[in-house]
């Protein structure tokens, strides 16, 4: 199988059948909603990289930029330390690391000690990385514009409404799974059910 051939309609069949046998109570309608949503994620994530291949910033780093932007505007004007846009962003705390460490060297954000605790440092834009952000979001709006372009206003506000639900679903499943461990908990039932 070439890697072009994954996404083709053949190939998702293949795959629905390859689940359904190594799992046959699979339910092949949610099993399929994943397969399209990681691929349209795949998809949406590599157009928004696209968009940033000709400047001296990376996607990811230009999400750190615009949230450390929006809490400035937002009031908070100490900055945020690393944890915080970790979480933010969903990413390991080294990765944010990295991020955080090209911005600087690009002059973007500088680190300064926290004022309440000083074994700690904050994350703050320069004036370089405000300017960096206003010069970028016109064509990122532009391009997430065009991309739901597709959708009628019906579409959107279904859209939305259905992934602010699974969201909170998915939000919740890991709040359980890090509270109880509720995998192994599943697991070991799901066993206990086949004996």
């Amino acid at each position: 199988m070439r890697p072009s051939d994954r996404f083709s309609p053949e190939q998702r069949q293949r795959w629905m059948a390859f689940l359904a046998a190594i799992h046959p109570e699979s339910d092949p309608q949610t099993a399929r909603l994943m397969d399209e949503f990681y691929i349209t994620y795949r998809q949406i994530s590599q157009l928004m990289e696209t968009g940033f291949e000709r400047t001296d910033v990376s996607f990811p780093q230009f999400r750190v930029l615009m949230h450390l932007y929006f809490c400035e505007w937002a009031g908070n004007c100490e900055g945020l330390n690393p944890s915080e846009i970790s979480e933010h962003e969903g990413t390991r705390r080294n990765t944010i690391s990295a991020l955080i460490r090209g911005l600087e060297e690009e002059g973007l954000v500088e680190r300064q000690l926290d004022p309440d605790d000083r074994r700690r440092f904050n994350i703050r834009l320069t004036n370089a990385g405000r300017q960096k952000v206003v010069d970028r979001t016109g064509s990122h709006i532009q391009m997430i514009n065009s991309l739901f372009k597709s959708l009628s206003p019906d579409e959107i506000k279904n859209f939305t409404s259905a992934l602010h639900k699974l969201n909170t679903h998915a939000q919740g499943l890991k709040e359980n799974r890090n509270n109880s461990a509720i995998g192994d908990d599943y697991a070991t039932s799901q066993q206990e059910t086949q004996a």
